[in-house]
């Protein structure tokens, strides 16, 4: 009895020393900087547009009580000028701001600090925020830390050097995931740098990173070849929809990648392409291509020679790739195996398994510009009435028993380029 007496005792002190949450309304970084925020409370912006403000969330919530960051009304806060959101803490929820018409210097639009963790940005856009000095580096999101994710939000037209999304690597995995965003019109930079999502850099690309990107839409994003840019080990790509895209997912260093049930809608664009594989023990399957014109590096699927002795940012030997249950339709170039083969560059794929995958019509089903060395290619489909020439590791099969399930599959990617944009007062609807 007297040791129950006491629990509660503790409880009841534990309830008046914790102080209960609270509900700020500000109207200017400034209040934001002055507030010393506490697990549970809540920040709301006051409607309308915030020119030049440098808001900085920081504080400590926990995973039942977060601090939350919100817009009065989503989409009604416009942040425009110089402003930027740093996020420096520990659960710490962004819901609702939209960036639009800025520009941000030197800095990243939004920032989530190294020393954050399970920090979440969501239902937020970043519209047109570019600096007027194009030589400048940026970024829309970056992310440090470990464990965020930023979900149902939409980037669109960045026009200057470095990716729409970066994650940034240390000597622990990340954890990261980011789904369910739409990544909107990126234009052609004309130089490396211009990616929509990189993981790493290739100094970190032998670092596990453990980031999840998954159900995003990336359309028109034409920024440079690689639309998502791996460099780092152990990510999962899947789930994604490419409409129209002038690049590829790529993964340009790191090994172990797991990319599966993507979709990729070219539409005969020119350039546009699939998936690109360099590095070591990469799983690439049951992904669909649908129309894509690109050929060589651009193909539905390609994969690299390798350089001996590589630096960190040349290009590692493919090895033990597994590529299988994935359907290419109407592609120009469905496989190019050994391609990018030079004086420097010539280590052919080795152990590689391409496998159960099926290809629909299209111009080439396989592109050699090098031997694969103990290349396994067997049980593959080639949907055609006749051919000249079969390649190796392909039965012909009818177009007519082309399975109706991967057509339906088409049909529903078709239909995601429709998801609703943010504008002001509307804004992503989350699932």
């Amino acid at each position: 009895m007297i040791t129950t007496l006491l629990q509660y005792s503790l409880l009841a002190l534990v309830c008046l020393t914790s102080p209960a949450p609270k509900k700020y309304f500000i109207s200017s970084a400034s209040e934001l900087k002055a507030i010393r925020l506490q697990p549970g409370d809540t920040v709301v912006l006051k409607a309308g547009t915030w020119t030049d403000q440098k808001l900085e969330l920081k504080g400590n919530g926990t995973e039942k009580s977060p601090i939350v960051l919100t817009a009065a009304v989503a989409g009604q806060v416009r942040l425009t000028g110089s402003s930027t959101l740093r996020i420096e803490g520990k659960w710490l929820v962004v819901d609702g701001l939209y960036f639009v018409n800025g520009d941000p210097g030197k800095e990243p639009v939004i920032d989530l600090r190294d020393s954050s963790s399970w920090c979440r940005v969501t239902n937020t856009a970043v519209v047109s925020c570019n600096p007027a000095d194009k030589t400048f580096t940026t970024q829309y999101m970056s992310m440090h830390g470990s464990h965020h994710r930023v979900d149902h939000c939409y980037f669109e037209n960045k026009t200057n050097h470095g990716p729409t999304l970066v994650v940034w690597l240390s000597e622990k995995p990340n954890y990261h995931r980011i789904d369910h965003n739409h990544f909107g019109p990126r234009q052609n930079l004309g130089v490396n740098g211009g990616e929509t999502i990189r993981i790493g850099t290739s100094t970190w690309s032998l670092y596990d990173s453990y980031t999840t990107v998954e159900y995003n839409l990336f359309e028109h994003c034409d920024g440079e070849l690689e639309i998502i840019s791996n460099k780092s080990c152990h990510n999962t790509l899947r789930h994604n929809t490419f409409f129209e895209s002038q690049g590829t997912l790529t993964l340009r260093h790191g090994n172990d990648a797991i990319v599966y049930g993507n979709t990729f809608i070219g539409n005969n664009v020119k350039n546009t392409g699939g998936i690109r594989i360099i590095g070591e023990r990469h799983r690439v399957y049951n992904n669909r291509f649908y129309d894509l014109k690109g050929t060589g590096v651009s193909a539905a699927i390609s994969i690299i020679d390798g350089m001996p002795n590589s630096p960190l940012n040349g290009y590692y030997q493919v090895k033990r790739a597994q590529v299988f249950g994935n359907s290419i339709v109407n592609c120009e170039e469905a496989l190019a195996l050994g391609i990018g083969k030079r004086e420097d560059r010539y280590l052919v794929p080795l152990d590689c398994e391409i496998r159960d995958n099926h290809v629909l019509n299209g111009n080439k089903v396989v592109v050699l510009a090098d031997t694969l060395k103990n290349l396994r290619m067997e049980h593959n489909f080639l949907y055609r009435q006749s051919s000249a020439e079969i390649p190796a590791g392909f039965k012909i099969v009818n177009p007519k028993s082309f399975p109706d399930s991967l057509q339906q599959s088409y049909q529903r990617a078709l239909a995601k380029q429709f998801l609703e944009k943010p504008v002001a007062g509307t804004m992503w609807k989350r699932n």
